[in-house]
């Protein structure tokens, strides 16, 4: 065994990663405060190839300097905007036909293993805040909630890592492939 080179590894330019088909899923981040959660986000979503990242409220945008040092330039790969509110970010990913779902432990929140997405329908993942989790207001306007099943003493992953095991799962369990 050995490691691959970079170029075994066959990335994509960003001009190329810009132009291929995205899976339809956008993370929406929620007052996220640590610029390293945002650029792990923004890392995570170039990685899974997902439409694009709705930075609300409070959480940082690119360009500064700790968002940079860790998404690695997927601040250039991943399609992102700004909403002052993520109420407003829903309303608008509600207009145009996606699902929002919270990422989020909430009294109706299904086991991340239990819940199945729809084939052929867009998904929103709303990323709370590393503190307060999913604003109240914001869960209000959620279609659903899922939570990742934890068995050690906290309750809790970080917003960034929670990102990449929920993507993953939607990802894995539709069998999306970027050429489909």
């Amino acid at each position: 065994m050995r490691k691959l080179s970079m170029e075994e590894l066959n990335r994509l330019t960003v001009a190329d990663f810009k132009n291929t088909r995205k899976f339809p899923l956008t993370l929406v981040l929620d007052n996220v405060r640590s610029l390293h959660n945002v650029g792990a986000a923004f890392r995570t979503a170039d990685a899974f190839a997902v439409e694009k990242i709705w930075l609300c409220g409070i959480t940082g945008r690119p360009p500064q300097r700790e968002i940079t040092k860790t998404a690695l330039g997927s601040t250039e790969s991943v399609t992102w905007e700004y909403a002052p509110t993520t109420t407003a970010a829903i309303e608008q990913l509600k207009a145009a036909g996606y699902v929002v779902v919270a990422v989020e432990q909430t009294t109706d929140s299904q086991p991340l293993p239990s819940f199945r997405p729809e084939t052929g329908r867009p998904y929103a993942l709303v990323m709370g805040n590393e503190v307060f989790g999913v604003d109240d207001e914001v869960l209000a306007l959620c279609d659903a909630a899922v939570e990742i099943p934890q068995f050690g003493t906290k309750h809790s992953l970080n917003v960034s890592v929670a990102a990449g095991v929920v993507l993953w799962d939607f990802i894995s369990k539709l069998g999306w492939t970027t050429t489909q």
